[in-house]
């Protein structure tokens, strides 16, 4: 016997009900109806819509436009939906300035405030609206806390620019700042690729980390496969925003939540995913994160393990030739999936939030014939994937490299010491460093900066003045995703908690061995052990507020960068 509409309905609102139904729950309708809401409203399922709009850069300018058509999906497919914001920080804009220090820090914050709307306001479904670096992770960070049933969606890509016939995105800007520096374009050629680098709304247009998470999120199954990966300003993202509500309410009546979605197995396809498109190594940072607040085990050596194995398939930027817009156009994630699965590289039998599996979403896949951004299993970019996890005495807990596969194997140079990103940029900006430096940037660590912020003025100025594959840089903070070239991020323990980063004097003799998969500087264990007697932790910079809580509660690079105390493993 089918149940009866109103029976559904009751199954259907089951986690609203404390909040809207009863006598007692009078005040509280009545409040929702100032707000225009009517008691066929607050009888539907409630479905709450996180937004991070913000007018503050072009990577969350459009989401209004798309939350919007995400509502008029939820009222069509039979629920009412409720819209709140939360906060966010443009990495693009803060690069290089002390306010990036908060890009890494609003991770958790989105996490913490959307939790907090939800628990609040009983929703039956949640869907969160995302595009840039942060927001993305932040957001599925609270869809598994809430463990209700929901998905996210990302707002797209930006359009790329043209400079003289060239595709162009915001890492030519960056690339271009050091070109100039070193005297190799004049600054009338560098404001033409700055008026042009960025033409409207949307994310960073290449393999970078918000297109990485991007990608984590469709082949983890949090979000709708083929939705994502709609250009921002294409008409087809309106569509698909639409059909979230439809997606949410199957969700509902399935109960299918996070918790069935995001698991070891969809953990180690993202990682596979990251590793095989040349993703940004903040894909290793936010899948760790994933796995603390979820609760599943998951270490930089399993993180290892699955690129050694996994083939680097996509020729995108920052290290290939393609953009984002490209691999749309070229057939989507959901090509890069289906040639995935077809090399055994990730588990078909994952869930995702349609109900349907993994291997069902990519079997749809249609190839455009002669596209050259997704590369045939027999002849991949590199035979392993783009990331690289180094141990040794420099770092102990492990440090993350992304390479194309054409940078040098062995690297061994001087340390050039600087305690904080802006003394380095301006050394590299007045032509102190050479070829054969090693450059560390240490103190910018998740406690020490705090926050991990990320290089990319750095290591761009470093290309720029053509010295990518001469110079290594090492750092406890971050890189952005459009860094290419030698550059190891995330050393953990961190300089600010005794690591061994923070022992280095200038001229100490600092070695990298990629096939190896170390990290070490050229010292005997008495004279570090010595040198870490002498070592004393500087003082903080920030003694209250926000910055100073999230260093307190921070968990070291190898475990995310997480805040979240329930999963005991924040650690010294």
């Amino acid at each position: 016997m089918t149940d009866s509409p109103e029976v559904r309905d009751q199954i259907l609102n089951a986690r609203s009900r404390p909040l809207v139904e009863g006598v007692d729950r009078s005040a509280a309708r009545s409040m929702f109806k100032a707000i225009g809401l009517t008691d066929d409203d607050l009888n539907k399922p409630i479905i709450g819509i996180a937004n991070t709009w913000t007018e503050i850069g072009p990577c969350n300018f459009h989401l209004r436009r798309l939350a919007a058509k995400i509502k008029e999906g939820v009222k069509m497919a039979g629920g009412t939906p409720l819209e709140f914001n939360t906060v966010t920080i443009s990495d693009g804009i803060t690069m290089g300035t002390e306010g990036m220090k908060t890009s890494l820090i609003s991770r958790e914050v989105i996490a913490d405030s959307i939790e907090l709307v939800a628990r609040g306001n009983y929703f039956d479904g949640l869907i969160v609206l995302n595009s840039c670096d942060k927001t993305i992770p932040g957001t599925i960070m609270a869809l598994i806390r809430m463990d209700i049933p929901g998905l996210a969606l990302y707002g797209g890509s930006i359009a790329p620019g043209s400079y003289r016939g060239k595709d162009v995105t915001v890492q030519a800007v960056f690339e271009a700042m050091g070109a100039y520096a070193a005297g190799r374009i004049t600054y009338d050629e560098l404001k033409e690729i700055e008026d042009v680098a960025c033409p409207g709304p949307g994310a960073c247009g290449g393999q970078f980390t918000a297109n990485t998470m991007s990608m984590v999120g469709e082949i983890l199954g949090i979000c709708p496969m083929g939705f994502n990966d709609v250009p921002a300003e294409d008409s087809v993202k309106d569509d698909v925003s639409r059909k979230l509500g439809e997606i949410i309410m199957h969700m509902i009546a399935e109960d299918l939540r996070p918790s069935q979605i995001i698991t070891r197995k969809g953990l180690e396809n993202a990682i596979a995913a990251v590793t095989g498109s040349g993703g940004s190594t903040n894909g290793v940072l936010h899948t760790l994160a994933f796995a603390r607040e979820a609760g599943i085990p998951m270490t930089l050596e399993d993180i290892e393990t699955i690129s050694r194995r996994t083939p680097l398939l996509a020729d995108m930027l920052p290290t290939g030739r393609f953009t984002a817009i490209d691999l749309y156009k070229a057939g989507g994630i959901r090509l890069f999936a289906q040639r995935m699965l077809e090399g055994g590289y990730l588990d078909g039998s994952a869930m995702t939030v349609t109900g349907r599996t993994l291997a069902e979403e990519a079997a749809g896949a249609r190839e455009t014939p002669g596209q050259e951004v997704v590369r045939p299993l027999d002849n991949p970019v590199n035979k392993s994937g783009g990331l690289h996890v180094l141990t040794g005495n420099l770092a102990p807990q492990g440090g993350v490299v992304k390479l194309k596969g054409i940078e040098p194997m062995k690297f061994s140079g001087p340390a050039r010491i600087f305690n904080r990103e802006e003394d380095a940029f301006h050394a590299v900006q007045n032509r102190e460093i050479k070829a054969g430096d090693v450059i560390v940037i240490r103190y910018e660590g998740p406690r020490g900066g705090p926050g991990m912020r990320e290089m990319l003025q750095v290591t761009a100025a470093i290309v720029g003045q053509g010295l990518g594959s001469d110079v290594m840089l090492i750092t406890d903070g971050r890189f952005s995703g459009a860094t290419r070239g030698l550059m190891v991020g995330h050393i953990a323990p961190e300089a600010m908690i005794g690591g061994p980063i923070g022992l280095l004097e200038e001229g100490d003799i600092v070695t990298i061995d990629v096939e190896g998969r170390t990290l070490n500087v050229e010292l005997s264990d008495d004279e570090l052990a010595a040198r870490r007697a002498r070592w004393q932790a500087p003082d903080p910079h920030y003694t209250s507020g926000v910055m100073a809580k999230y260093a307190r509660l921070v968990a070291q690079a190898d475990d995310g960068a997480v805040t979240n105390s329930a999963v005991g493993l924040v650690r010294d």
